[in-house]
């Protein structure tokens, strides 16, 4: 009977033991010292890092040799950027005849490098690919009197600088916007159009009214502190200079329970084995920058607070008007419902905001592409080897297929190629396909509330309304009162730079830190997991993290709700000018003039071009039209067409291949029946083998992907049955 009853834990059974007991609290007593000891190294390593990296003059995280190309410092509007060549490492080649991938890196608080942290990186990814690389990044302080508009204009700089070192090559550069980096590039390439390949934004937020409630609480900032003044204040304090710590220590509130708990417990917890991933994170994590006070300031009012860059209100100070439909490039947006930061909506309203529809889409000749993780983190959707493995690695594999896709919403959706039927047919470990969407499905991620809309327009008049109070009756008491001492004091006095500064070896009371972290690594008595005492260690640490967690739901729910209540107050918005609905933020901007006539000329164009050509535009509108058919599409019959093209028509280049696609694309979205009646035309003259010859390569690129669906051949079947009618008649 006692033979069938289980064997209790080894942890259960030391406690049984009053001999094992008291041996394992000892152990657990000498490993719990030790560990603290080996911690405040790690901390003491950290600050001393912190300051060598401060001492700096260029400082960056990147994983990667780069040299410099083009300082921002020397353009006719200075700023503080600068453009980097990216070295491969040892053992990787590019070919300079591949696109130029271009990856800008985020100025929010943190130093540049974050996009090449690693080898498994935006950058990483694209170097194994072939792709030569190059890196915008910044200095720590930026130039006197430097404004957005002039970064704007510097990336343009950088761009131009790019593609006259590729002048072999047609393909404009990829660029990839990195948080911040998402916005400020979709401001650039709305003015400058023609510099740009691809765009990539991850992580960016670009609709900052949006996002869904109990899970976007940063979007309520503004409103509680009353709008920007808050922003002005900081600035004049810091002498005309804003210290990115603040917003670093933003971000850090929005997680209090990882910030002050869990990743430090970790460490403290696996100070063995976790202490360089740590370091390493925390380099570019403490690597604080400073912006200006007039950069900051335009930020806040016009896109936190104002929304105004998804809505097209932004105009530039020579009176260029920013609207994203100006865009001409595909547009790939990276989320994830993990980021509390930039939460989907946040990221994807900006569609919703600018096109009623997905024919309003398609009339601006648009193609946006969107991606929305499960799971990672903000941080997650750029520094996560994971991610870049897979996500960043398909999206730059696929890219040149991305640039010919029609226009239209698209989502992506990845699967791992082994768990397919069709496995063999996929060269990659992983298979990225493209599935239409509507606006209208699209807004169910979005998830739209005409009255908070209405709530964040008074936020956006009320800001206005402090902001102007400030500058009248404080600011010229603070600008009067701060110095360039007082502000340097009041950077080093932030919590966040203290607390490197304090556990650092600049601390006295620090010295002998590495002494006896160096005897207890030579004489280590590290405990195993079925130590009593541990296991309890880890159930009081789950304890507190859930605590702290717990917290903040009930601080984020409170906010909310005290959000809501304010400035949903019809007296209130009726104070501000927000009473009726004449009156109401207007979210999508109208169509002006010279937009609608562009569109309308396009479209003639277009159509007088339906049957223009020969068999090239024939065999390409047929391939399109059927796989048009199917729910989702991958890009390996683009890579099968593009390579047969290769062999029958060596002399055509991509970009003049890329251009045919596209081209073909548009026809058909405009005018399907007509564009299809038209191949019987496209075809005259050519001979009957030769019209064989043609079908056998539709079908030939169409295999790439597997056996047709019922629709698709279908199709197919109409498009054999056009080639059949343009054959010549036999002779009688």
């Amino acid at each position: 009977m006692l033979s069938l009853m289980p064997t209790p834990p080894p942890a259960v059974l030391s406690c049984l033991d009053p001999f094992g007991f008291g041996r394992a609290a000892l152990d657990y007593w000498r490993d719990s010292l030790e560990r603290g000891t080996l911690y405040l190294d790690v901390m003491r390593q950290r600050g001393n890092q912190y300051l060598e990296h401060l001492e700096r003059t260029k400082p960056n995280v990147l994983g990667f040799d780069a040299e410099v190309l083009l300082d921002g410092r020397s353009l006719p509007r200075p700023v503080n950027y600068e453009l980097m060549r990216v070295l491969p490492p040892e053992g990787v080649e590019t070919d300079p005849l591949m696109r130029p991938f271009v990856v800008v890196d985020p100025r929010a608080g943190h130093g540049p490098g974050i996009g090449g942290f690693k080898s498994d990186s935006e950058l990483g990814v694209a170097l194994r690919a072939g792709h030569p690389c190059y890196f915008i990044g910044f200095l720590p302080y930026p130039e006197p009197g430097q404004g957005v508009e002039d970064v704007v204009e510097a990336e343009v700089a950088f761009l131009r600088h790019v593609i006259s070192r590729h002048p072999e090559t047609a393909e404009k550069p990829m660029v990839v916007g990195n948080c911040q980096a998402g916005w400020q590039i979709m401001m650039a390439a709305a003015l400058e159009p023609d510099v740009f390949g691809p765009i990539l934004i991850a992580g960016a937020p670009l609709s900052y009214w949006a996002g869904e409630r109990g899970h976007a609480p940063m979007r309520y900032t503004g409103g509680m502190t009353g709008g920007s003044w808050v922003t002005a204040l900081l600035g004049d304090l810091g002498a005309g200079l804003f210290d990115g710590a603040w917003l670093v220590q933003n971000f850090e509130r929005l997680n209090p329970a990882n910030t002050w708990w869990d990743k430090q417990y970790r460490l403290y917890a696996n100070v063995d084995t976790e202490a360089r991933r740590y370091l390493d994170f925390e380099r570019w994590w403490g690597g604080h920058v400073v912006l200006g006070g007039r950069e900051i300031q335009y930020i806040v009012d016009n896109l936190f607070v104002g929304n105004r860059l998804s809505t097209a209100q932004l105009v530039t100070a020579d009176g260029r008007r920013i609207d994203l439909r100006n865009l001409r490039s595909p547009v790939v947006v990276f989320c994830s419902r993990g980021d509390d930061i930039t939460p989907p909506p946040q990221a994807l309203g900006w569609v919703r905001d600018l096109y009623e529809d997905t024919d309003d889409i398609v009339a601006n000749e648009q193609t946006i592409v969107y991606c929305v993780h499960d799971s990672t983190g903000h941080l997650g959707i750029f520094v996560s080897g994971s991610v870049s493995r897979k996500e960043h690695a398909e999206f730059t594999a696929n890219m040149d297929y991305i640039d010919v896709l029609p226009p239209g919403l698209y989502e992506t959706a990845i699967s791992r190629a082994e768990d397919r039927p069709d496995a063999e047919l996929i060269e990659r470990d992983y298979l990225l396909e493209f599935q239409r969407r509507s606006v209208e499905e699209l807004g169910r991620e979005i998830q739209h509330r005409p009255d908070d809309d209405r709530r964040f327009a008074a936020v956006a008049r009320i800001s206005e309304i402090n902001l102007g109070l400030y500058r009248y009756f404080v600011q010229p008491w603070v600008q009067a009162l701060a110095t360039p001492e007082s502000a340097r004091w009041m950077r080093r006095l932030h919590p966040n730079r203290m607390g490197y500064r304090l556990l650092s070896d600049r601390n006295p009371l620090m010295v002998p830190v590495p002494v006896l972290a160096d005897r207890v690594r030579r004489e280590r008595h590290a405990v195993g997991e079925d130590n009593v005492f541990r296991a309890l260690e880890g159930v009081a640490s789950s304890q507190i993290s859930r605590g702290l967690e717990a917290w903040r739901e009930w601080r984020d729910r409170s906010t909310e709700r005290l959000f809501l209540d304010i400035y949903g107050q019809p007296l209130l918005q009726a104070l501000v000018g927000l009473a009726g609905d004449a009156h109401v933020h207007r979210r999508r901007p109208g169509a002006e003039p010279e937009h609608r006539r562009f569109v309308q000329r396009r479209r003639e164009e277009v159509r007088a071009r339906v049957a223009e050509g020969g068999s090239h535009e024939a065999v390409m509108r047929s391939v399109i039209h059927v796989l048009g058919g199917a729910p989702a599409t991958d890009g390996r019959n683009f890579q099968r067409l593009r390579a047969s093209r290769a062999e029958l028509e060596p002399d055509l280049r991509l970009a003049d291949f890329k251009d045919l696609v596209r081209e073909q694309f548009f026809i058909l979205e405009l005018d399907r029946e007509a564009a299809l009646a038209a191949i019987p035309e496209l075809l005259a003259g050519q001979s009957a083998a030769e019209i064989d010859a043609h079908l056998a390569h539709i079908e030939h690129v169409l295999a790439a992907s597997g056996d047709l669906g019922d629709h698709a051949a279908q199709r197919f079947a109409g498009i054999r049955r056009l080639f059949e009618r343009a054959k010549p008649a036999a002779d009688g």
